[in-house]
């Protein structure tokens, strides 16, 4: 119980420091930094929504990011048959999807369009496991890399940019503070939904499922359909990520969905502390930071990133969550 409030309080203590630090920058005369902490932002939504099934279902999947650009690419081309005045789509009995520039109608088609490809696509993976799963992932996440670099309507390999963070009534997502503020609200709902998720019947099943397979199969538990909706949200999570990251940056291109990209996530996820929630929010934090920081003095900055990695995995049991969580237990 106490290990379970002092996991609150961190999580508690984190996002409030992330509300109040863009007040500080801009009192400090360092609004540029915004882009870097909406960029942790929205890295860490991604990251959380690997954690759901890496650290909570043991599914450790090297495709996470054809999720990430299936949303971030939902934004992109309905703002691109926005600019031309077309429809998306033209669905049989006569309904049309138009091109729109509309955040809520971006993020809506990203949720169900991520959804449903991670309930295709994890249909499939489920049925393998340990290192097939980890390839069929990979192999998926592949394919849509290879397929949206061939649409060249959409750009092909360089992409499609948008003229603008899109539209949502009463807010100017242009303006940096309001889209950044945006993205908290998101990450926090997102944050309250996950921990109510992990912490119901559902989440004990598949983390039971985890930890002992079979055990919960004699007990008469559908342990793949479990695995498999967890999937799905997860992979409509990581969409509504992509769409934040379109708008962010105003560009999507098929970079997003690469292996390594996905690889990038997972070592967020690890690096904070799998199983946590918030642990991938802290490991975002600290890689773009590094990121950040080391680029400045050398573009090497891969050799000296590695070895703190080493570091953390040898060191630190369940990453920078786990070192934070035995200081607030001494604290006690």
């Amino acid at each position: 119980m106490r290990a379970f409030l002092r996991n609150e309080r961190l999580m508690l203590t984190v996002l409030l420091v992330f509300a109040l630090l863009p007040p500080l920058f801009q009192l400090m005369g360092q609004e540029y930094l915004l882009s870097l902490l909406n960029r942790i932002l929205i890295y860490g939504l991604a990251a959380a929504s690997l954690d759901l099934i890496l650290g909570y279902g043991g599914m450790v999947s090297l495709g996470h990011a054809a999720f990430l650009g299936i949303g971030a690419y939902s934004a992109g081309i309905l703002a691109f048959h926005s600019y031309e005045g077309s429809a998306v789509l033209n669905w049989p009995m006569g309904l049309v999807l138009p091109g729109s520039e509309s955040l809520l109608l971006a993020l809506f088609v990203a949720v169900v369009m991520a959804g449903f490809f991670g309930l295709l696509t994890g249909s499939i993976s489920l049925r393998t496991r340990g290192m097939h799963f980890i390839m069929i992932t990979l192999a998926f996440a592949q394919m849509f890399y290879y397929l949206f670099i061939s649409l060249d309507r959409y750009g092909g390999e360089d992409g499609i940019s948008l003229f603008g963070r899109g539209h949502l009534p009463g807010f100017d997502l242009n303006n940096d503070f309001i889209y950044y503020y945006l993205c908290l609200f998101i990450l926090i709902l997102f944050l309250v939904l996950a921990r109510r998720f992990t912490t119901s019947r559902f989440g004990l099943v598949l983390r039971g499922g985890r930890d002992n397979e079979q055990r919960l199969r004699a007990l008469g538990f559908p342990v793949y359909r479990y695995r498999l909706i967890c999937y799905a949200l997860a992979a409509a999570a990581a969409g509504v990520a992509g769409v934040l990251m379109a708008h962010q940056g105003e560009y999507v291109s098929p970079g997003l969905m690469h292996w390594t990209k996905s690889g990038e996530i997972m070592v967020m996820v690890l690096l904070g502390g799998s199983g946590t929630l918030v642990g991938p929010l802290l490991g975002a934090g600290v890689l773009l930071l590094l990121e950040e920081v080391l680029a400045i003095y050398t573009e090497h900055w891969m050799v000296i990133l590695g070895p703190f990695l080493i570091l953390v995995v040898l060191f630190a049991r369940n990453g920078i969550h786990g070192l934070l969580m035995k200081i607030g237990g001494r604290d006690d």
